[in-house]
């Protein structure tokens, strides 16, 4: 008799092949998306400079327990994304891409993640709809194609997140809940809003417990904060060893900002703290998942247009949480909900602007919500949902398509910073020189990146305290101009004022900048 496989069999095997081609192509959309003309496209300004400096240091020996200063304070973060991005840095021989292109593999590892959270939440399906729509957010792109150390949080939110869940369910939770305090540890090192996390972490823990509805597994609560602790210790071991060593510095003056500029200051303009909430969970989905424009490119739009479209997002975003009480795991929906309900309180404490990137340890949630509904409204009513989940998962997919960074015109960045920074080493002869920046919104770590690499550094001018005889003043002071009206001479910035009295010996217009040579003023 002739051996012959199950009609079946066939369609579940062809069925698995056809999904895996599908994950497949995903990837490889969100490789190129996330990867093409990188260089190009990548933003490199003070705060890249000084990273890949700082990189290049560790290269050479120079190890550091101290990370980037925080966006919102003056205190610091932990070093791990120094160490992050150093064996890129080097991969690409010191090329300041290597981080990025870092970035964006943490990037394409997200997608995956995406897709592999969503099939184990809920189903097959709803990851292959998630992890589609988080692979073409125009946002999520943007934030996945330059080095800086909030763009690879959401990795990590995620992983923190099916870590947590898993413990739940295994006998040895005790590694998953070590686990989940390392990744807090590393996370907090990236972005302090990784804070957020921890208590999403937190009250997960003991919802779970309840809903078990075991007296033991209740009871096992604070011993499972315990083995998160201890993770989270060895996690952000770095940054507590650097403030044991000083006296705790950064930990004092976090402790301040929280209670001081956060939790007693009244929001600015009056804005409530209802409104925050309401303006963070329409952001959520609305700038993630629909690419809905920012309140600089209204004026592209029709009121009707942008009013239409809101409420269109708004009743996708309440569909998605609704259907998720028709789930069978209500774990992972109690997870998921918590990391919405407190992601979304919380915020309405914070009284400074909320920036995008601050919503980094959200980025994957809303996709998933998403991917859920769609995937649950596929499944609805058999052919009338599949048709609406597709028209309606088509339409997202495609917006977003024509709204990737790349269809811009690329800035060059660090191809500037570099010829301008050739530019200068040649306008000083190859002599000792000075030099400064002139920005309202750079630093100059990205010009001496690619002075000390090109072999031709600045002195660094001192105080008169510490260099009395002013040995540190060259004849020639190099001043770029990144501002529209520039008056060097006179400027109280001290790169300049510190070279004493001068006047301007030549002028140049190189790239998008100016170029200043100044020398000691003589009567």
């Amino acid at each position: 008799m002739e051996n012959t496989i199950p009609q079946e069999k066939t369609d579940l095997i062809m069925g698995k092949k056809t999904k895996l081609i599908i994950l497949i192509l995903i990837l490889a959309l969100s490789i190129f998306l996330r990867l093409y003309r990188i260089s190009d496209y990548m933003t490199f300004l003070g705060d890249e400079g000084r990273d890949v400096a700082v990189a290049r240091e560790i290269l050479h020996g120079d190890f550091t327990l101290l990370g980037p200063r925080a966006s919102a304070g003056d205190f610091f973060l932990g070093p791990i994304y120094y160490y992050m991005i150093t064996p890129f840095l080097w991969i690409f021989n010191y090329d300041p891409v290597g981080p990025a292109v870092m970035v964006a593999l943490f990037g394409v590892a997200t997608v995956y993640l995406v897709y592999f959270t969503g099939k184990k939440f809920f189903d097959e399906r709803a990851g292959l709809f998630a992890a589609s729509l988080y692979a073409v957010s125009p946002l999520v792109i943007t934030y996945s194609r330059s080095s800086w150390n909030p763009n690879v949080l959401p990795f990590f939110a995620l992983l923190i997140m099916y870590v947590v869940y898993k413990a739940t369910y295994r006998k040895d939770a005790w590694k998953f809940y070590l686990l989940a305090g390392f990744l807090l540890g590393i996370a907090l090192q990236l972005h302090y809003l990784a804070l957020l996390l921890g208590v999403i972490v937190g009250v997960y823990v003991v919802s779970a417990s309840l809903f078990l509805n075991k007296k033991k597994s209740v009871l096992t609560v604070p011993k499972n904060y315990l083995e998160i602790l201890i993770g989270f210790l060895i996690g952000f071991s770095p940054f507590l060893a650097f403030e044991i060593r000083h006296g705790f510095p950064n930990i004092k003056t976090i402790s301040g900002f929280i209670l001081g500029d956060t939790l007693n200051k009244g929001y600015d303009a009056g804005i409530s703290y209802f409104t925050i909430v309401v303006d963070v969970f329409f952001r959520t989905f609305g700038r993630l998942v629909f690419n809905f424009p920012t309140p600089d490119r209204y004026e592209k739009f029709s009121q009707l247009t942008l009013d239409v479209f809101g409420a269109i997002i708004v009743l996708i975003a309440f569909a998605s949480i609704i259907a998720l009480f028709f789930r069978k795991d209500k774990l992972s929906v109690r997870l998921l909900l918590i990391w919405l309900v407190f992601g979304l309180l919380l915020f309405g404490f914070y009284k400074k602007p909320i920036f995008d990137y601050y919503l980094t340890f959200l980025f994957p949630l809303p996709f998933l919500l998403v991917g859920s509904m769609l995937s649950f409204l596929s499944n609805w009513e058999k052919r009338t949902g599949f048709t609406l989940s597709i028209i309606l998962f088509a339409g997202v997919f495609a917006y977003n398509l024509t709204g990737v960074p790349f269809l811009d015109e690329p800035n060059r960045q660090k191809d500037q910073i570099k010829t301008i920074s050739e530019f200068v080493i040649e306008k000083s002869d190859y002599k000792p020189y000075n030099f400064a920046l002139l920005a309202s919104g750079n630093s100059d770590h990205g010009y001496r990146y690619y002075f000390d690499i090109l072999g031709h550094e600045p002195v660094r001018i001192d105080n008169t305290i510490d260099d009395p005889e002013r040995k540190t003043v060259t004849d020639q002071l190099l001043v770029v101009c990144e501002e529209k009206v520039c008056e060097p001479l006179g400027h109280p910035l001290f790169d300049i004022a510190g070279f004493g009295r001068a006047s301007v010996e030549e002028e140049w217009s190189i790239s998008v900048v100016k170029v200043y040579k100044l020398v000691p003023y003589v009567e």
